[in-house]
């Protein structure tokens, strides 16, 4: 059975997740990064891939092209039916991080790419990254994305809006525990630490933990530029923040000022 928090469910019905990695030129960033990442560490085709919370399918489409043999599940009505449709290669059905309707050893790769900052609770999460390493094949990849603690109090740097009240407020909450309540634009989400990521995929038993910022310190001058400039101007900027992106996670700094961070590990 496939549960999910309706505030969560709400905003994604609402929301338009299809064209998020598309649209603008973080999106853009995140979205390259992420499969330039996956790239480094998957198996080669035709591998079996499991996409966990993999949304719309915007990962699924690519993977499939590239030959890879991938099933979808997701929570969201919604994400599923786009999946279908953007991706038809893929097998895209409902269903819950937490408890996997999937046999045990069954896929080369597993990638959580969205649930784990969607589940609040540690619990949960931990609940979510033990699927993943029951479903993969041993020595199998599990890679996880989590949206770094800190994103939210650039992102409101950058766009001139961090007001005394929001610092003193959500911004510092956010800061020291992780927690947000979906009361201003998003949705219920845990912002995580790359240390608390990479912990908690230790504490299931994964190994090999690799950590890398995604989109890197320099995500905040993208959106700076196409909130001011507009989307033209900041798409200037992407390979030069790829570029710095790179360069930071070559020398393993600043990975919490990314916007978004992956673990990779093996079962």
């Amino acid at each position: 059975m496939t549960t999910i928090d309706p505030r969560i469910a709400g905003f994604y019905t609402e929301y338009d997740e299809a064209s998020r990695l598309h649209s603008t030129a973080t999106g853009r960033l995140e979205f390259e990064r992420t499969q330039e990442l996956l790239r480094r560490y998957l198996p080669p085709a035709p591998a079996r891939v499991l996409d966990v919370g993999g949304g719309p399918g915007t990962h699924a489409g690519w993977l499939t092209e590239e030959g890879y043999e991938v099933v979808l599940v997701d929570p969201v009505p919604k994400h599923v039916e786009q999946a279908r449709e953007r991706a038809p290669r893929c097998v895209a059905q409902l269903g819950d991080a937490r408890a996997l309707d999937v046999e045990a050893g069954s896929f080369d790769a597993v990638l959580l790419l969205g649930p784990l900052y969607h589940l609040a609770e540690r619990g949960d999460r931990l609940a979510a990254l033990r699927e993943a390493r029951r479903v993969v094949v041993p020595g199998g990849v599990v890679a996880a994305a989590g949206i770094s603690r800190y994103s939210l109090m650039q992102d409101y740097t950058v766009s001139a809006g961090l007001s005394p009240e929001l610092l003193a407020g959500e911004v510092t909450e956010v800061v020291r525990t992780g927690s947000y309540d979906g009361s201003r634009g998003f949705t219920v989400v845990h912002f995580h630490t790359a240390d608390e990521l990479a912990r908690e995929a230790g504490e299931v038993g994964l190994t090999g933990v690799r950590v890398h910022g995604i989109e890197g310190p320099g995500w905040a001058y993208v959106v700076a530029a196409g909130r001011c400039a507009g989307q033209e101007a900041a798409g200037a900027l992407l390979a030069d923040a790829i570029a710095t992106a790179r360069l930071a996670d070559e020398h393993g700094v600043f990975t919490d000022a990314s916007a978004h961070i992956l673990v990779v590990s093996k079962a």
